[in-house]
């Protein structure tokens, strides 16, 4: 399985065609997820492609070759890639056993790979820091599902989440981000791509998680101070080795693209059930069995995510060691982390955070329409200015409410 940067280098590769920046200008925020076909540039000029599919809702096809060019290939790692970020901050701090806690992590961290997120973002088009928040901390969650049958072009930024830390640490929200909203995309480093509207996951494509970065920056206003890279495929050997999780399924479904059943079809009764690690990527990866597609597919995420996070804290993991043992190094075996983020800080920042005290949500949205060929996410411009504004200036009763 291919390692973060790997990702990166295959999708500069797969790009598929976009619509003009006259086309969309009323529809990005002027500083503000997952995938259709990512737009490819040509001249700083997208064209449209007769494959795109129809408006029904953004969807997953596969990518054809483009000129973007991603970061430096970093070195291989085995294993897939999964983020959870608060969970090497929370298990091991439980019931006050930080300074082993502390040491064992120091430990984990070294296995820790490391992706170089800031290096190419120009300075000067990165947002200030408000001075009331100037300790809170705004992490962005790349992330995708490479195991995904639909997932035909490689792997791609199919989830994208800026996470907002207080200053204080007492709580955190999450926000989702669609990879289908239509975006500013700047450009990219090498002077090749970007500087044309298309869908927010075409950064990647066109210039890896730097160009990822500052697109972020760009549609929200927010300044990120670290970047986590994510495999949704991984949540199968963190959520067994926890021993599953529970979910609350609202609306029973069948899912069509499991990857764990002789027939790809997965049921899921309406109810709380408890989920083994591949019960609960079906659950996470199905968008095709609902009306709103991607939007569904984010919250089930969400709801994992959430889920993982209250097993892991519960206390029930410290009394097995070797279960300890199996979910931390599974867990370091799939992260990717930016060169500064130090897993130890901020366990010792984040020892009290619990899933109770995180809110998700999602970016605010128009709905789906089509620009030119493509079906996109429309950005609600009006609301997503507000929502962005309160998380520069830590302001968690906006954040909380605008979500």
């Amino acid at each position: 399985m291919p390692s973060p940067g790997q990702r990166a280098d295959d999708e500069a590769q797969q790009a598929n065609h976009g619509a003009s920046p006259a086309q969309s200008d009323a529809l990005v925020i002027d500083d503000p997820a997952r995938t259709a076909e990512i737009p490819r540039q040509r001249d700083n000029r997208a064209e449209p492609d007769p494959a795109t599919t129809d408006g029904e809702q953004p969807d997953e096809t596969g990518a054809e070759k483009g000129e973007g060019q991603a970061p430096p290939r970093r070195r291989k790692r085995r294993g897939r890639r999964i983020l959870l970020i608060s969970l090497l901050v929370l298990v091991l701090l439980v019931g006050g056993g930080v300074t082993a806690g502390a040491l064992y992590l120091r430990s984990v961290e070294n296995d820790v790979e490391r992706v170089d997120a800031f290096e190419q973002v120009p300075d000067e088009s990165r947002p200030a820091k408000e001075e009331v928040a100037k300790e809170a901390m705004n992490f962005l969650i790349l992330g995708s599902d490479t195991r995904d049958p639909a997932n035909t072009g490689g792997s791609r930024t199919d989830t994208i989440i800026v996470a907002h830390l207080t200053h204080d640490r007492s709580s955190a929200q999450l926000i989702s981000i669609p990879r289908d909203t239509w975006v500013h995309v700047p450009k990219s480093s090498d002077g090749r791509n970007g500087n044309a509207h298309a869908k927010i996951n075409a950064a990647f494509a066109w210039g890896g998680i730097p160009l990822m970065v500052q697109t972020v920056e760009s549609y929200t206003g927010v300044r990120i101070d670290h970047v986590v890279v994510i495999d949704f495929a991984g949540f199968k050997e963190i959520i067994d080795a926890l021993g599953g999780v529970e979910i609350n399924v609202e609306e029973g479904f069948t899912s069509t693209h499991s990857v764990s059943t002789p027939d790809g079809r997965r049921q899921f009764n309406q109810g709380v059930q408890t989920m083994d690690g591949a019960t609960a990527l079906d659950y996470a990866r199905e968008r095709y069995a609902f009306s709103d597609g991607d939007f569904t597919r984010i919250k089930h995420q969400q709801q994992v995510i959430k889920a993982v996070l209250d097993k892991a804290s519960s206390g029930g993991l410290l009394a097995s060691p070797g279960r300890l043992n199996s979910f931390l190094r599974a867990t370091a075996d799939a992260v990717a982390i930016d060169q500064t983020l130090s897993i130890v800080n901020m366990a010792t920042e984040l020892r009290h955070l619990r899933s109770g005290n995180l809110a998700f949500g999602t970016s605010p949205s128009k709905g789906t329409d089509m620009i030119g060929d493509e079906s996109v996410v429309v950005p609600d411009t009006v609301k997503a200015k507000a929502l962005f504004d309160a998380v520069r200036r830590d302001a968690v009763p906006e954040i909380v409410a605008s979500i």
